[in-house]
């Protein structure tokens, strides 16, 4: 059981944030296999402030997205003050410091990974949240800035002593980025130098590589990221390995075309058709991976506008499924 401040999660697994991705759909269909617990996207403290439509909608919620997590960058207390002020209309159950996103354009501001190489400012920021929330408040870290400077060790010990209720460590450094092996001898020293939970992410990508995970590591919980990506029975599957230590099948052609339905359906709600649509192509992609005969259907998808017509292509894979 992973117990964050005062919340418990029925499985030591978490829904990541994900740019451009964990939107309110997204998480309901993580959700409705079994995700305890999930992140909106990313947000800095000044478009929180401002609040405006897109803040509002990356924020939209539901009494059946709960326990729910908001992640921002941040670097200035004042911005920090002003930012949960506006959060205050906004039910939510823990808040998250992103200390982790390797991009150019929120590194150059000294956000992100860049607090890695300022451990003392981040303790700073750290305890103005921890100051002015009631919420549990936790901390997303890589293992270092490059291999040279591996300090995930030191920084996560300037964020306990800071009052957070738990820490969330991707095993790689910033100019890693992605690419490359995860580190878990740096993750394993994180978990044995706190006594608060360490929550490990990179490449969770299904059952055997979380287990690999704790297995190594030694971790209080993961946060799936990627492994979710058109695969949210990720977690009915490590719901079914932490009750009986068994792993589930891929789900059938006919399931995916189901929850691929459901899943446009409720982006079409939550954005109207054109942008739903939009952003419906790259989890067509996603669902699909490993569906033998589909490439044409994906390059297809990618060049749909209308919703008929997605609709038709996901009959045309439910098709390929019968012909079986």
């Amino acid at each position: 059981m992973l117990s964050i401040g005062g919340l418990s999660f029925s499985i030591p697994c978490v829904l990541a944030p994900i740019s451009g991705v964990s939107d309110l759909p997204f998480r309901m269909i993580n959700r409705s296999f079994g995700a305890p617990f999930a992140f909106t996207e990313m947000i800095d403290v000044k478009a929180v402030s401002v609040f405006d439509k897109r803040i509002k909608r990356m924020l939209a919620s539901n009494a059946e997205d709960r326990p729910l997590g908001v992640q921002l960058l941040a670097i200035d207390s004042k911005d920090i003050d002003r930012a949960l002020k506006s959060l205050d209309n906004i039910e939510y159950d823990l808040l998250d410091l992103n200390a982790a996103c390797p991009t150019p354009k929120v590194v150059r501001k000294g956000k992100g990974a860049s607090l890695l190489k300022e451990p003392r400012k981040l303790k700073k920021i750290l305890e103005t949240l921890v100051r002015h929330t009631k919420t549990p408040v936790t901390v997303k870290i890589r293992s270092g800035w490059d291999i040279d400077s591996v300090n995930a060790r030191d920084v996560a010990l300037c964020a306990e002593d800071a009052g957070i209720s738990a820490l969330f460590i991707h095993g790689r450094t910033k100019m890693q980025g992605y690419s490359g092996t995860v580190d878990y001898d740096t993750i394993k020293k994180v978990k044995d130098a706190l006594k608060i939970p360490v929550i490990a992410s990179g490449d969770n990508l299904n059952v055997s590589q979380v287990k690999r995970m704790f297995d190594i590591t030694g971790c209080d919980g993961v946060a799936i990221a990627r492994g979710s990506f058109g695969n949210p029975w990720i977690f009915s599957n490590l719901i079914q390995f932490f009750r009986d230590g068994s792993v589930g099948d891929m789900p059938s052609v006919s399931i995916r075309v189901d929850v691929m339905n459901h899943h446009l359906n409720l982006l079409v709600r939550h954005y109207g058709e054109q942008r739903a649509l939009s952003i419906f192509h790259k989890f067509f992609i996603w669902y699909t991976k490993g569906i033998p005969k589909t490439r044409v259907l994906r390059d297809r998808a990618f060049r749909t506008e209308k919703m008929d017509d997605m609709v038709s292509l996901m009959e045309e894979l439910q098709k390929l499924d019968e012909r079986k």
